[in-house]
């Protein structure tokens, strides 16, 4: 697993919009402006996550971005999975983006990416966004 900007932007705007959200709608300028962030990048990952049923938007002066579900409902995993892929450190032991490779032949290292895709899994799954605002 390797996490790209778009995991860690998007999962940056969740944690923005989830500690903001008593005050409504959350314009995606603050967001850029909080983390220096491209505004175009910003809001093709927003449409993403809305897209995906993470935020909601709502057009006008009071408009923005908004939670659509719980933060104590969304997993850094569901995040990192949407944006970037499997969790895991190759794809011959995804759970979820499973394909061969070359390294299915070798058991020993097999067990060992396991063992890491699940102790990762575990971790992520249980972090929910809740514990980062």
């Amino acid at each position: 697993m390797k996490l790209t900007t778009k995991s860690e932007y998007s999962l940056l705007a969740l944690i923005y919009i989830a500690r903001n959200r008593k005050k409504g709608y959350v314009k995606v300028e603050d967001i850029c402006s909080e983390y220096g962030i491209s505004k175009k990048y910003l809001e093709h990952l927003l449409m993403i996550l809305r897209q995906n049923r993470y935020v909601k938007t709502k057009r006008g002066a009071g408009g923005g971005y908004a939670l659509a579900q719980l933060p104590s409902k969304i997993s850094v995993a569901q995040i990192i999975r949407l944006m970037d892929g499997a969790l895991a450190p190759t794809e011959s032991v995804s759970m979820y983006f499973y394909s061969d490779t070359p390294l299915m032949g070798e058991k020993k290292v097999m067990a060992v990416f396991k063992d890491i895709r699940d102790y990762a899994a575990r971790k992520l799954e249980k972090l929910k966004l809740s514990s980062l605002v």
